[in-house]
């Protein structure tokens, strides 16, 4: 095939490819039916891509592109008509097919707009072309200014960094198409911090240019301008201000403010006193300035260091007592330490710094000081008043030697027993001691200055009472001892032991041993056990009561002090009635027996007749009450007390007329007195009668009710429930009352005859009457 056949074919191809199938997006049928009997023709819209620039400001509408059907032979029979997004209002079609926008568009609230157009035959009013959808696409133009949306920034960085390090990246956004144009893309540059800092142009990275101390300026500020359009002329752009710290490093060490210190202290200052404070400057902060002070040298036993985390001092401490007569004058040497350290600037030196400081000691009048602390002294028991303890020293450590007094702190008990010369310390006994009582003494004695009784030290004196031995041994608690009479030779009956109030560096040991009086002719031996206890042993078989009730059998102990004492204790045996074995409750009871001189038989004649006794004694006591009962003890219970409540309300807190003190007084009953009658035997009947007389009664009903209308009438009354006690006898006995209190008659008008005629019971009372009445004719 040679190269005019294939140029040929290339033409062809491009003439015939606006019909083929590939570039028809919607294809038609032809409406004349005579026409698409006959053969079916393919049709189509041709346009091409739509855009309408945003932001375009007009009086008329602006041209965006033109539909058109293949079938429009620009004669006029067809018409185009226009709907969906915006049609009619923003878009607008011709009658050719071109279409205009009508107002002002922004991409950045729509970017595009869908439509529909139709192609419609004028004649027929029938559609032609399918309905066709297409786009109109909103063009970009550069309407819109970067904005940093993260800022303001704040970015911290090392000091010190090398050159290039990153310290922070802003990023900054543009509001229009980053698709279309360079409208929003971006360029980043530096418009403030030069020379220290550099930005990136694509990316905003911010690094370090220079290296830079913290100690010579802490902080900066740096502008960053970001910029669309790739910078080119009439571009938008934006600025962004980031605040840079630079963060402290160890890269300087600590320095003392002065080369050399003077201090002092006194030399009555106790341990622990603060000398005074030295002070190391160091340029970085916080942990990068923390340091520690050391003391070089041996003054480090006398004074000591430690560090104010605080106020980063060093404060020194008296951590001996200085005395001005031996040393006057300490000079140490002071060092600073970085605590913690960058290893990366140990090349540019150490990080610590000395310095020396020069402390003086001041002289003070101070108190006497002993030779020692404590004392230890020793002293025999029962030495005689005014043995010599020991003697105690003190002296005066200034240089003018002042003289000392001693004397001694002490109770009444101490004052009792022990002295000091208070001229040369000498400490003597004012009475014997016994150690028995106690073995240690503990005083306290002081030592003042002759010309400053102000100067006062004190030292303890122990002493110790030695023993001696001047206790004999003894038994510890009496033994209660018994053997039967039927006991055999060799039988135990009791064990013995023995205690000494002395003591004994040794050990106490105890012998045991019979007295030589009860040797020959004693009936019990005694068998030492070598371990400070022994055996009384029976020596002969039988004993018998009433031969020999009790024995008495003396026994020697003696101990092993020096030197050594001797005691004669008496051990007591009962002989009891029993076979071998002792019952001790047994023979106890036998002993007391034995002792009163009473066997059991008279006991139980004894015992019976105390019991005989005491029934006669309670029955006697029995019949002595029932006689002493009264006759009117079935009536007792008739009798009660009555109380009567009155509810009565007052005026409250502000009536102040409606209290009366007098009404608390109790008003007395008044009675008419009646002239006394004659009493007759009557009266018992009377009595009985009067008896009747209680809460249930008619007549203390009355009574009651007329009390109760006086107290409700009363003006004088409280306002509150009171208590009102009276005294009723009741009224209309015909014995009348009793009383002579009220009777206009005397007792020798008095006729008390008839009491003969009360029975036996009232014998006693008529004779009274009847002798007085003798007695006053």
């Amino acid at each position: 095939m040679n190269c005019s056949t294939l140029l040929s074919l290339v033409l062809m191809l491009v003439r015939l490819w606006p019909c083929s199938p590939s570039m028809q997006n919607h294809s038609a049928q032809n409406t004349d039916p005579s026409f698409t009997a006959v053969q079916r023709v393919k049709h189509g819209w041709v346009w091409e891509p739509l855009f309408a620039t945003e932001e375009q400001t007009s009086v008329v509408p602006v041209y965006v592109g033109q539909l058109k059907s293949d079938l429009d032979k620009q004669d006029g029979n067809l018409k185009y008509i226009l709907t969906g997004e915006g049609a009619g209002s923003i878009f607008i079609i011709e009658n050719n097919g071109k279409i205009y926008v009508t107002q002002k568009l922004d991409r950045e609230k729509k970017p595009f707009y869908t439509l529909r157009a139709q192609a419609i035959n004028r004649s027929t009013q029938l559609p032609v072309e399918p309905e066709l959808e297409f786009v109109i696409k909103v063009r970009d133009v550069n309407d819109h200014e970067p904005q940093f949306l993260d800022g303001p920034y704040v970015a911290t960085v090392p000091e010190m960094s090398p050159e290039g390090t990153s310290v922070t990246q802003v990023t900054a956004t543009d509001g229009d198409d980053p698709s279309y144009g360079n409208s929003a893309r971006l360029l980043y540059s530096l418009i403030q911090g030069q020379p220290y800092f550099s930005v990136e142009p694509k990316t905003g990275v911010i690094r370090m240019a220079s290296q830079m101390d913290r100690e010579t300026k802490d902080q900066y500020l740096v502008i960053i301008q970001a910029k669309d359009m790739v910078g080119q002329a009439g571009a938008f752009s934006a600025t962004a201000t980031v605040t840079i710290n630079l963060s402290d490093i160890n890269d300087n060490p600590p320095k003392f403010q002065q080369r050399l210190y003077y201090m002092s202290v006194s030399e009555e200052a106790p341990v622990g006193t603060t000398v005074g404070k030295v002070f190391a400057e160091d340029s970085d902060i916080g942990d990068n300035a923390a340091m520690n002070y050391f003391i070089e040298g041996d003054s480090s036993d006398v004074f000591d260091i430690i560090t104010n985390n605080e106020t980063q001092e060093g404060i020194i401490l008296l951590k001996k007592r200085v005395d001005y007569e031996s040393k006057r004058r300490y000079s140490i040497r002071a060092k600073v330490v970085n605590r913690y350290i960058d290893d990366r600037f140990l090349k540019e030196g150490p990080f610590e710094d000395t310095t020396i400081v020069k402390i003086n000691v001041e002289d003070a009048d101070e108190p006497p000081v002993f030779t020692f602390e404590n004392y230890v002294m020793e002293i025999a028991e029962a030495a005689v008043s005014g043995s010599l303890v020991g003697v105690v020293t003190a002296r005066d450590p200034d240089n003018d030697d002042c003289p000392v007094r001693y004397s001694i702190v002490h109770d009444m008990h101490i004052k009792r027993l022990f002295s000091i010369n208070e001229h040369n310390g000498t400490i003597i006994t004012t009475k014997p001691l016994d150690r028995e009582i106690a073995s240690w003494h503990n005083i306290t004695v002081t030592a003042t200055e002759t010309r400053n009784p102000e100067k006062i030290s004190e030292a303890n004196v122990y002493i110790q009472v030695l023993n001696v031995n001047d206790h004999a041994p003894e038994f510890p608690k009496y033994y209660e001892t018994f053997v039967c009479e039927n006991a055999v030779s060799g039988q135990l009956i009791q064990s013995i032991s023995a205690v000494d109030q002395d003591d004994s560096a040794e050990g106490h040991h105890f012998y045991f041993s019979l007295a030589q009086e009860a040797t020959n002719n004693s009936r019990f031996t005694v068998k030492d056990n070598q371990d400070n206890t022994a055996g009384i042993f029976t020596a002969k078989s039988g004993f018998r009561r009433q031969e020999q009730f009790s024995f008495y059998l003396p026994i020697l102990i003696l101990d092993n002090g020096t030197p050594p004492l001797t005691s004669t204790n008496t051990l007591t045996i009962t002989v009891c009635d029993c076979d071998t074995e002792v019952n001790t409750f047994y023979c106890r009871y036998g002993a007391f027996m034995y002792a009163m001189g009473l066997s059991t038989e008279a006991l139980v004649a004894v015992l019976a007749c105390i019991l005989t006794l005491l029934v006669f004694f309670l029955a006697v006591v029995a019949i002595r009450q029932q006689r002493k009962k009264s006759p009117f003890s079935e009536k007792m219970e008739e009798f009660r007390e009555n109380i009567v409540r009155y509810d009565d309300e007052g005026g409250g807190e502000e009536d102040t007329e409606a209290f009366d003190i007098s009404a608390l007084r109790t008003h007395t009953v008044m009675r008419t007195h009646k002239p006394r009658k004659k009493v007759t035997t009557e009266i018992h009947s009377l009595y009985r009668q009067s008896l009747q007389v209680g809460p249930d009664s008619a007549i203390f009903r009355q009574f009651i009710s007329e009390k109760l209308e006086e107290a409700n009438t009363d003006p004088s009354a409280p306002p509150y429930d009171s208590l009102q006690t009276y005294a009723f006898e009741g009224t209309g006995s015909l014995a009348g009352s009793l009383s002579s209190l009220g009777s206009n008659m005397s007792d020798m008008d008095q006729s008390y005859d008839y009491l003969a005629d009360w029975g036996p019971q009232f014998k006693k009372l008529a004779g009274m009457y009847t002798s007085h009445r003798s007695m006053g004719d």
